[in-house]
């Protein structure tokens, strides 16, 4: 067992403790207080460090003389009260998730966290079920507070854990994106349209459409094992692809299953096209090309998720868009990695044009770039065709 320092235990209570403040969105404009959230950006930033830190910063933080989670927590905050604003529980349900979630997580987990996780050996299944219940319990809470009587409770409950499950799981991953940005803004995006959702489950809970969801995991499993026969996935991912594509072919028939293919065939062969070239470099898809989970969940989850929003919101057309447009951006990002990688010529560093090697991550090439334009319009164009892309006003 791990004991948290005093410092920690500080920077973890005035972490949790600021998501207090989200208990006044039930009588504060959201926009008024993202001034305050401003305020405490610019402080963050431009005088906390020549105060040193206030005791907020760790150790290897006040070595390094700059703190990025303790500046992005109130940018955050503030982006959640601009964006959410006209929705405040929605605000605050990305910001329970930052405040108690987060908080939880750092506080448990060192402690209680004997076992990591398969996929990050630096978080542990403790700090996962922290973040998960406790957020979960905050966002449930949050959202009954700011918003009373708009949803039913055990309805909110049920998508609050959703979420927040999600959620843990999103801050768990080995990434270079501080998880006090990208969670929680994820994360209430994810509970507006949850909420969105109450009161059109009940029309999935017939046997026609169970027959129908059964019918397409059938048929998506065996299209999966003929692609890993093909050594184009392996058992982890013939078993993500079987659930991802099999949700979309149930929840939004042909159409959608027909932008998958495009894309897994597109990726497929721009992934065995010179594989080995791209080994010898060094930048070649793993297994042999053979994609795995976590390649699967990557490129299509977001799209699954527009599938079901589809199918379960009022606003169909909006999620039809959506999911076209993340299997377009899905495309682009493979074509434009394994073209690229292949034949990209000059490749340049994205954020400052600095020229790096082929391979290296943020780096951009014409070719690479032209190969997923191109494919991305060719995805979103088929989508237009069959009425996937176009919202009828």
């Amino acid at each position: 067992m791990v004991r948290l320092s005093a410092r920690e235990l500080f920077r973890q209570t005035v972490h949790i403790g600021a998501g207090s403040l989200a208990l006044s969105l039930r009588w504060v404009d959201p926009l008024q207080l993202s001034w305050l959230a401003l305020a405490g950006f610019a402080f963050n930033l431009l005088v906390l460090s020549r105060l040193d830190g206030l005791g907020l910063w760790r150790s290897e933080e006040e070595r390094k003389g700059r703190a990025p989670g303790v500046v992005l927590y109130p940018l955050t905050v503030w982006l959640l009260l601009v964006i959410f604003g006209r929705q405040p529980e929605w605000a605050a349900a990305g910001w329970g998730l930052l405040a108690f979630g987060d908080g939880a997580a750092s506080l448990i987990g060192p402690i209680l966290g004997r076992r990591g996780l398969p996929w990050n050996p630096a978080k542990s299944w403790a700090g996962l079920t922290a973040y998960w219940l406790l957020g979960g319990g905050a966002v449930a809470f949050l959202v009954q507070w700011v918003a009373p009587g708009v949803y039913d409770a055990p309805f909110v409950w049920a998508m609050s854990f959703a979420v927040a499950l999600v959620a843990a799981l999103l801050e768990s991953m080995p990434t270079r994106l501080d998880d006090n940005l990208a969670v929680p803004l994820i994360g209430a995006l994810l509970m507006a349209c949850s909420l969105w959702t109450e009161g059109y489950w009940s029309q999935l809970i017939t046997p026609n459409w169970g027959f129908r969801l059964a019918i397409a995991l059938i048929v998506n499993a065996l299209l999966a094992g003929a692609a890993r026969a093909m050594q184009t996935l392996d058992l982890s991912g013939w078993v993500a692809a079987t659930l991802v594509g099999g949700v979309i072919l149930g929840f939004l028939g042909w159409k959608g299953y027909l932008l998958l293919l495009i894309f897994f065939l597109l990726g497929s062969l721009a992934t065995r096209v010179g594989y080995r070239h791209k080994s010898r470099l060094g930048v070649a898809q793993g297994s042999r090309g053979a994609r795995s989970v976590w390649n699967v969940l990557a490129n299509g989850t977001v799209a699954a998720a527009c599938a079901v929003y589809a199918a379960v919101t009022p606003f169909p057309q909006l999620f039809t868009v959506a999911f076209a447009g993340a299997m377009a951006a899905a495309t682009a990002d493979t074509l434009e990695s394994e073209i690229g990688q292949l034949r990209g010529g000059p490749t340049y560093l994205i954020t400052s044009l600095r020229p790096v090697e082929v391979g290296t991550d943020g780096g951009v090439s014409v070719t690479g770039t032209l190969a997923g334009i191109f494919g991305s319009l060719g995805v979103a164009l088929t989508g237009g065709v069959v009425g996937l892309s176009v919202i009828h006003i």
